[in-house]
């Protein structure tokens, strides 16, 4: 039975002392492009595109989509909701329903405050091979992964470009949410789709390509597996932005005008289309040049290997690599803002700092914990740590400890305590306060966040869990 009534009070009279101090998003419109601009990254690049691969091409695909509209769907309503009934960040959220309930909100948080530094390392790497390929030196890149794991293996170097990548991240956090966040998706995200579109077109006309378009696009059942479905609910919640307090914290400066129903459904449409198109730039090239175990090629080795391969084998690497790299630096930029966005709005909630001191502290937090993902693979190279029965860099701990552990272990956290604990109405009521909505979809929201979604995601943390350690492959 749902006890939502018991403080609802208080929550109400919190959330409506909140709005005097937080910003806002402007509109419906820029929030949902700021949501999907946090959603659309590094995940959808190159990660969506080497899973969809190695797990079936169309079966992936056809697994992943039902699994958005369903999963995706309730989890994105519940965080929305839960930001912006009680206008506040993870931590404070979840205490404003009660103290028991904080735990979770600092479980959230610790998600950010992990994936944040080691994604900033890799938006470091993608800058090296962005002024590489605009200084005109993109041939080098393509020499199997030398070119790769010698930058990784110094020290000063990928320092730099992490610091210089975190720099750009805080500049914009550092402006606020209308004149840094909303001004930066306004211009990226057309640029980015415009550029994802434009290559994805241009692929499909190499020779060979249409093979690796059949396999991506065409579900065969037979190809269907646990180890399917398990990849696929893992790539949503990276792809979507779910269970790293994100979600929440924009649900927390939207207002009350704003449909939320309506607009996850399209924050979905935008990621999922760009995901979609994202396969159909990378799978049917590198399955052409490669064949589909070159497209299985996952995490680094896909972006910063294979793929300058075969912009070399096109005749026209230097324009290729420095559009699909400028591309991927602006995707990897606003996933990063949104991640220490974030971060800076626990510190804003938790110390009472301002906008620009808390930045300028996160900042600092950040390029230090940086830091050892960084020097993992040089000066710290010995410090692989073995784990179970599998062997670790510093970056893989991190990675691990965040997407295997801590996120779906978070996801579960949030069904219970919307599903049982407070009870569903604590996020219905919320959807329906908006003037004239309706929430078409409560039926499904009930089922899925009280009984199939906890279920799963039981599962889900299990299998990722024993899989990370070796102990299982999946």
């Amino acid at each position: 039975m749902s006890n939502t009534n018991h403080d609802s009070t208080g929550v109400e009279q919190h959330h409506k002392s909140q709005r005097k101090h937080v910003t806002l998003f402007s509109n419906r419109f820029t929030f949902i492009l700021a949501a999907a601009a946090s959603a659309i990254g590094l995940g959808n690049l190159w990660r969506f595109p080497s899973l969809a691969a190695k797990y079936g091409g169309g079966a992936f695909l056809l697994v992943y989509l039902l699994l958005v509209v369903t999963f995706g769907f309730t989890l994105m309503v519940a965080e929305i909701a839960i930001g912006r009934r009680t206008g506040k960040s993870a931590i404070d959220a979840f205490r404003s329903f009660g103290q028991r309930y904080a735990a979770i909100g600092v479980l959230t948080a610790l998600v950010p405050v992990i994936i944040t530094p080691y994604y900033c390392v890799i938006g470091g790497w993608i800058s090296k091979y962005l002024f590489t390929y605009l200084s005109g030196g993109g041939a080098a890149t393509a020499d199997g992964g030398g070119f790769f794991s010698g930058f990784i293996a110094t020290s000063g170097e990928p320092l730099g470009w992490t610091a210089l990548f975190v720099v750009l991240v805080m500049l914009v956090v550092g402006l606020g949410v209308e004149k840094g966040i909303e001004k930066l998706n306004g211009v990226v995200m057309p640029m980015l789709l415009l550029f994802t579109i434009g290559i994805s077109i241009y692929a499909l006309t190499i020779p060979g390509a249409l093979d690796g378009l059949a396999y991506y696009i065409i579900p065969h059942l037979s190809d269907i597996s646990i180890a399917t479905v398990v990849a696929a609910m893992g790539q949503m919640f990276f792809s979507l932005s779910l269970a790293m307090g994100i979600m929440i914290t924009y649900g927390s400066y939207t207002s009350r005008d704003t449909d939320i129903e309506k607009s996850v459904r399209q924050i979905e449409i935008a990621d999922t289309a760009l995901a979609f198109i994202c396969g159909l730039m990378i799978i049917p090239a590198v399955f052409a040049f490669s064949g589909v175990e070159g497209a299985r090629q996952a995490g680094p080795g896909l972006l910063f290997i294979t793929l300058p391969q075969v912009f070399a084998q096109t005749g026209f690497a230097t324009v290729l690599g420095a559009v699909f790299f400028f591309a991927v630096f602006f995707a990897a930029l606003t996933s990063a803002i949104s991640l220490a966005e974030t971060v800076v709005s626990f510190a804003m909630d938790r110390f009472g700092l301002s906008r620009r001191k808390a930045a300028l502290a996160v900042f600092v937090v950040i390029l230090l914990l940086a830091i050892p993902p960084t020097l993992g693979f040089s000066d710290w190279g010995a410090a692989t740590l073995t784990i179970g029965a599998a062997q670790m860099s510093i970056l893989d701990v991190m990675d691990f400890i965040s997407n295997s552990v801590l996120m779906p272990l978070v996801a579960l956290l949030v069904c219970l305590f919307v599903g049982w604990w407070r009870g569903p109405d604590v996020v219905i009521d919320e959807v329906k306060a908006t003037k004239s909505a309706r929430f078409a979809s409560e039926g499904l929201f009930k089922v899925m966040i009280r009984w199939v979604a906890p279920l799963f995601l039981l599962i889900i943390l299990i299998s990722s869990i024993l899989n990370g350690l070796g102990v299982v492959s999946i």
